[in-house]
């Protein structure tokens, strides 16, 4: 038996509803548009990075957080834009990690193999290729 913790998700969607009230009550966050927030999305990227070069997990924690937060805050200003929603955003992410692990998700994972990471790079760079090539994926 694990003593591993698993997140249930419940919080991603009582934290997209808290965005939604942020961006209707305040005028900062109501103001703020793609462009205006990409200097945060970089500035949180680069925390995230800096705290997993130090190996302090609670420090990672936080900082993925504020990245998360500017996730959210995109889906909402497009959600409000009539552009996607964070369902969408989802979806999409959903269906390229089934593409791009057929290892996992397709035909190869019913015979029980165990790929080498070699394999594994191989089987992401071809569904990343295809993809290239057939855009509409």
């Amino acid at each position: 038996m694990s003593d591993r913790t698993y997140a249930s998700g419940e919080g991603l969607v009582e934290f997209l509803d808290l965005m939604r009230l942020m961006r209707e009550r305040c005028v900062w966050k109501s103001s703020q548009t793609h462009t205006s927030l990409a200097k945060y999305l970089r500035e949180e990227s680069d925390e995230v990075l800096e705290a997993i070069e130090e190996g302090d997990p609670k420090h990672l924690e936080e900082e993925l957080g504020d990245l998360l937060l500017q996730v959210y805050f995109h889906a909402a200003i497009a959600e409000e834009a009539g552009e996607f929603t964070m369902d969408d955003v989802i979806a999409g992410l959903t269906a390229k990690m089934k593409r791009r692990n057929p290892h996992v998700f397709g035909p190869e994972a019913e015979s029980g193999r165990r790929y080498t990471l070699e394999e594994v790079e191989e089987l992401w760079s071809a569904a990343k290729a295809a993809e290239r090539s057939d855009p509409a994926e």
